[in-house]
Parts: structure tokens; sequence; C-alpha cells
């Protein structure tokens, strides 16, 4: 989507891939990583997720990256950040005791920016992309991940011609294919959520599942 979709989004206040509390798969998945504390975990087109405060609280670094300036300041002043924000590169960015924000475009950012990352948390970037810009977003993850890297991904699966995305429909094959060169794939989980789901249901999807996998790079 252009970027411009976005910042209407959050400025109209149209945010329902917002959870209002941590993901589910985030606590049930992520001691499979057995990251070691103090280890930076980087979580792309981060919005203004609990699922930040939750990995920081973890003994984490957490480096996040958004678009949308009202998030990151909602974020902050919703879960009271004191944050201070300066200018880094081409980034505004907001900065607080083991948390890094910054605002701006995500394949302008670069690895000595991002820092060692030692894990990515991915709950809702894959599936926010269109088709034609998901390749350029998994590669410019694995440039900025060093091997031995680990990914939490979340994906969404439905027949697409049934909803417009975002969220949109990415099936295993297609992150096999985004995915396979740089790294190890592993599915641990698919769970048929579309009971829980009322706007997709109203929308007229008859099947959705929710698939978490564990990457890790090569």
């Amino acid at each position: 989507m252009e970027p411009q979709f976005w910042q209407n989004r959050w400025r109209n206040g149209q945010i329902g891939f917002h959870q209002p509390c941590v993901d589910r798969n985030l606590l049930h998945h992520w001691p499979r990583l057995k990251l070691a504390t103090a280890r930076r975990v980087f979580v792309p087109l981060c919005g203004k997720s609990l699922d930040l405060l939750w990995l920081r609280d973890q003994g984490h670094f957490v480096t996040g990256i958004e678009l949308s300036a009202t998030a990151l300041e909602s974020f902050c002043a919703e879960n009271g950040i004191p944050a201070r924000r300066r200018v880094r590169s081409d980034f505004d960015a907001y900065e607080a005791e083991h948390l890094a924000l910054f605002r701006g475009d995500f394949f302008k950012l670069t690895p000595p920016l991002l820092g060692d990352v030692a894990a990515v948390y991915d709950r809702a970037a894959l599936i926010s992309w269109a088709p034609e810009l998901r390749a350029a977003y998994a590669d410019h993850t694995g440039m900025l991940t060093p091997p031995g890297t680990q990914m939490l991904l979340i994906t969404l699966e439905y027949t697409q011609s049934q909803m417009a995305g975002p969220p949109f429909s990415v099936p295993r094959d297609e992150v096999e294919r985004l995915y396979s060169r740089s790294f190890e794939i592993r599915e641990i989980s698919r769970e048929d959520i579309l009971a829980n789901e009322a706007r997709f249901r109203a929308a007229g999807v008859t099947a959705l599942s929710e698939v978490c996998y564990h990457l890790i790079r090569q």
C-alpha cells in the first residue's frame, strides 16, 4: 500500500489491526527462540503495539520501525514512555531505556543504524504489504539481519478473492518463496481463527487460519 494509505489510517483512527493486549502467539511461542536477555529484537512496522513493552520486559533491547509519527507518539503517551526524540540519519528516533523507535521508510534502514539484531518479531508487517512489495520487504529484512538471527513470523491464510487486504493472505508456499534463500523455515502452529474475527466473516471469508513460523537466518 502507498505510505499515505497508512498515514491516513492512523490519522483517522482506522487501526483495527492494533491489538489492545500482548499477542497470544508471542506469549506462547517466544520461549522457543531461547533468546538470551540483553539481545536486540527488531519489530518492523511496529505501530503502537504493546508487544514492544513485553519484549523489553523480557530484558531485550527493542528496536521498532514505523511510518506514522501518530503511532509512535501515541505509544509513548499512552504508556508513559519518557522518550527523547532526535534525528538519526533519515529517521526521527524516539529513544528510551532499552527502546528505540524509528519513524521513517523501512527500506532506508541500514545494519549500522539498526545494530546487532538477534531476533525479528513480525506479527503484522509481512501481511500488510501488497503482493508486489513483499519480495523487496523480505530481501531487505534478510539484508538487515546477520546469520543466526531468529524470526517469529505470524501470517494469515484465507481466500484472497473473498476480501481485499490489508491484512493480506500469505500462504505457506509464498513464505517459502520469499524467505527460503536466506532463512531456514519451520511452521510451528496453525489455527482456525474465523470464529473470533467478525470483520472477516462480515466480508464473506469462509475460512481463516493464523500461521506461525520460526525462521533462522542462514
